[in-house]
């Protein structure tokens, strides 16, 4: 994702007439972005309720879809990145990305299968144009030495935590109170309907944000514009970047790899595809709608790399022509802490899949005397983020440059992630036919926001010190694929839950535990000598 430059008029003028002397534009993107996250999360935290409580999935495939689906949304992220750069504009990217994403929401709302899907895919597409893009936005409206730009960022991140916080209370009120089905029934509608008022709620909450980006569009005139197309820097002897491909022996080998992976890609689309046609004709071998969109993160993600593989092959090739020895062993420390983040997602989605299992059918949700909504817990760790974000903050700014180091920092973001297992694993093995209290849970959210402060914004700052100048827009999708990864592994591990076995609960809590915390342990033993290969970066 390119970073835009602020025009002159904010270089040498800076906004100060917005909120607490920030630009005014960061008041229109944080309730844009609020909204946005208020419909997401919303919708989230009743997705898999849903499938297996109204529409009878079995946990399996309900988790497979919700994998595919948050794995899509990052995915997704990538290509929504490059559209913006080329032909959209980072600010009319995020408007239609809002219309889609709002059109999804409202497409569920609607009761049949066939929208359902739709609305999936629909809220996918919307979000993988918005979310990179958004961000990209509040990057312009400062220059890069403005002191306030860490504070804007944070404001911004605030905002997210807010929506994320009230939409599963509203959504999930909606969706699972019997107070709300009861209001349903009295005036004469169905009170099984209620999961679609949830889902349309999202989809308001998204057209409100909406509303109000297009209301505070002239607050955004100086950022959001298509980047300007530059002249590509080579290295010296190279015309182009074909002719760097042709001539560079490491360039070649990458295009070698890049044609294979597009051979493969090819041939695995031509399959998932027959198997669509064959369905929609009735014929055997046919896909169910549910399989059909369980195929749709991997046909997307080869898709991306198939179109994409000779760009990446010529990116490759120009940082390999002019990298220095330390510059590829900072490209070997991101692969490094890839492979981490994505055990890390992997683990802390279970939020979504097999922890609001938990919570819906092992978990007695009553607070003294008040029956309260299982999706409600989706809202824990957002409340958490918001009261311990400051705090943390604070810490690492106290002791810059001093341990715990990045990696080790990663390696407590998966040790914390684990030991919220171990809890829940532990909570699961008293059910033994009864429901356990909700505090298990509270402080399963509480250990995994720990791990994700210590993982998630380090992890988004140390990839972009870590990565060539020529490359940080591509370590920037790597970063959101890690993330797309772990929620598509996530899903799948999730279908081990079976609710009506508590030592199958109790075994897939504690492998998740063991991997994460096994992970986090390694990585710890490995930072000392990470630390070395990422140079002067901390």
């Amino acid at each position: 994702m390119a970073t835009y430059v602020p025009d002159a008029e904010l270089e040498t003028g800076r906004d100060t007439s917005g909120l607490g002397g920030h630009p005014k534009g960061l008041t229109t993107l944080f309730f844009t972005e609020m909204w946005e996250r208020f419909s997401f999360y919303g919708m989230r935290a009743i997705l898999l309720l849903y499938m297996v409580n109204a529409l009878g999935f079995n946990n399996a495939k309900a988790t497979a879809i919700y994998g595919t689906y948050t794995g899509s949304v990052y995915l997704l992220s990538v290509p929504g990145g490059w559209i913006a750069d080329n032909l959209l504009g980072a600010r009319n990217a995020v408007l239609i990305g809002g219309i889609v994403i709002a059109l999804g929401h409202f497409s569920m709302a609607v009761p049949s299968l066939a929208t359902f899907f739709l609305g999936l895919i629909l809220i996918s597409l919307g979000t993988g144009l918005l979310k990179p893009n958004i961000s990209t936005m509040v990057g312009g409206l400062y220059s890069e030495n403005d002191a306030r730009r860490d504070a804007g960022f944070s404001i911004f991140y605030m905002g997210i935590n807010i929506g994320a916080f009230l939409s599963p209370l509203v959504c999930g009120f909606l969706a699972q109170s019997d107070t709300f089905k009861s209001f349903l029934s009295k005036i004469g509608v169905a009170p099984d309907s209620s999961w679609h008022w949830g889902f349309a709620a999202a989809g308001v909450g998204m057209t409100l944000g909406l509303v109000q980006y297009v209301w505070g569009a002239n607050r955004l005139k100086e950022v959001g514009k298509k980047a300007k197309q530059e002249t590509e820097v080579l290295p010296a002897g190279a015309t182009s970047m074909a002719s760097l491909i042709a001539t560079h022996p490491q360039a070649k080998r990458w295009q070698t790899a890049a044609y294979l992976f597009r051979f493969v890609a090819v041939g695995f689309l031509a399959f998932a595809l027959l198997r669509i046609v064959l369905y929609v004709q009735g014929k055997a071998y046919g896909l169910s709608p549910a399989e059909a969109f369980i195929w749709v993160y991997p046909a997307a993600f080869f898709a991306l790399f198939a179109v994409s593989a000779k760009y990446f092959a010529g990116v490759i090739a120009v940082g390999e022509a002019e990298r220095a020895a330390q510059e590829t062993k900072r490209l070997a420390v991101i692969g490094i802490l890839f492979a981490f983040t994505v055990l890390f997602w992997m683990a802390f989605e279970q939020a979504g899949s097999s922890l609001t299992l938990f919570a819906d059918k092992m978990t007695r949700n009553r607070l003294f005397s008040y029956e309260f909504p299982s999706s409600w817990f989706q809202s824990v760790n957002s409340l958490f983020i918001i009261a311990f974000a400051p705090v943390f903050s604070w810490v690492w700014l106290r002791r810059q440059n001093r341990w715990p180091s990045s990696p080790m920092k990663f390696a407590l973001g998966l040790i914390f992630a684990g030991l919220g297992f171990v809890v829940v694993a532990y909570a699961a093995s008293l059910a033994s036919g009864s429901k356990v209290s909700p505090m298990w849970l509270v402080l399963v959210y509480l250990l995994h926001t720990i791990g994700e402060l210590c993982l998630s914004p380090v992890g988004l700052s140390t990839m972009t010190k870590l990565a060539p100048t020529k490359l940080v827009g591509l370590m920037m999708g790597v970063w959101f694929l890690a993330t797309s990864l772990g929620n598509y592994a996530g899903g799948m591990v999730a279908g081990f839950f079976d609710a009506s076995s508590e030592a199958a609960v109790v075994r897939l809590f504690m492998y998740v535990a063991l991997t994460t915390m096994i992970a986090g342990g390694i990585l710890a033993l490995l930072s000392p000598y990470i630390r070395k290969m990422m140079g002067r970066v901390n």
